[in-house]
């Protein structure tokens, strides 16, 4: 009888590793998109009377929610959710401008950069 020696766990590569780590923000990047996809749509929904627009808004909140879900997992509610929103009010005040020919006031911009001065200061207090 040949005895095997037992199988080990094989270590994880760097590159490996590097993509387990960056897994939640990648989690967090697609909440945040499919969040700012979903606002946008719903101006177009019309009151939820236009099937296609409700459908996107519909499928776009549940994803990112999803999503924000299982970054939860790996990075805290708190700092998750700062990020979440923070970038999702710049993104939609950015994408609103183009889409709906809104535009911010001086007093809405110098709020949003101080969402943005805060979002910063939330990821340089969760870098390691």
């Amino acid at each position: 009888m040949i005895r095997r020696p037992p199988r080990s766990t094989p270590k994880p590569s760097s590159a490996a590793s590097d993509v387990y780590k960056r897994q939640p923000y990648t989690f967090l990047f697609l909440a945040i998109v499919l969040e700012v996809v979903g606002t946008l749509f719903l101006r177009d929904t019309e009151g939820f009377t236009k099937m296609i627009p409700n459908l996107v808004v519909v499928f776009s909140y549940v994803a990112s929610f999803y999503f924000l879900s299982l970054t939860f997992q790996h990075i805290s509610v708190s700092v998750a959710y700062a990020i979440w929103s923070g970038v999702g009010i710049v993104l939609i005040a950015i994408l609103g401008a183009i889409k709906y020919q809104e535009f911010p006031s001086l007093l809405v911009s110098f709020g949003i950069l101080l969402i943005v001065t805060g979002v910063i200061l939330v990821l340089a207090n969760t870098v390691n």
